[in-house]
């Protein structure tokens, strides 16, 4: 399968998934990702907001608040293709639907800080290999943000979203772990 057809594919099995499924599934892998020894040294996390049956990252946000850490969840500017993170406050407060209807912050919310105050980036996408490699929705916001950061990445997936060995493009950013309901992947660890 071409990497269209592996998104399509992928897409159709997590819609495919119910509510209380993702739910519980989530709450696993975020659990997973609390326990991560690089999550609990960093200062600065950046994650994405769920859409359309993602991996939730709510309880993800409020438990990383909690523990006194920094939040922040991007900003997007889709004619020129770029996230801008943004500090959260306040969740869900700070936030209202943006670009395709996915949760960003409000403009008098809007709180930017640079990408290389980032220590993770929790990273969003359709399906990834075994390597890191992702497929996400086509556009490339992601791909464009990994290449202006050396914050450690990790991406929340369902098992059923990891797929077998695919090549990346030319501009493609590995993860540097995978975490599912079901294990960690490390790609890449830090020193």
């Amino acid at each position: 399968m071409n990497k269209y057809e592996i998104r399509k594919h992928t897409l159709a099995a997590r819609m495919a998934l119910c509510p209380s499924e993702v739910s519980l599934k989530s709450s696993l892998i975020t659990e997973k990702i609390l326990s991560l020894e690089e999550y609990r040294r960093a200062n600065v996390i950046m994650t994405y907001l769920d859409f359309r049956n993602e991996v939730k990252t709510g309880e993800l946000i409020q438990r990383t608040m909690k523990m006194g850490k920094k939040v922040t969840v991007p900003a997007t500017d889709p004619e020129n293709i770029r996230l801008t993170p943004s500090l959260l406050l306040a969740f869900p407060e700070d936030l209202k639907p943006g670009s395709w209807g996915i949760l960003e912050p409000a403009p008098d919310c809007f709180r930017p800080v640079k990408p290389g105050e980032i220590d993770i980036i929790i990273v969003p996408g359709v399906a990834f290999d075994e390597k890191g490699n992702r497929i996400g929705y086509g556009k490339g916001f992601y791909d464009r943000f990994l290449n202006e950061t050396n914050a450690f990445s990790i991406a929340p997936v369902f098992e059923m979203q990891i797929r077998p060995a695919f090549s990346p493009g030319a501009h493609d950013r590995p993860v540097d772990c995978l975490v599912t309901e079901e294990r960690v992947i490390y790609i890449k660890q830090l020193p």
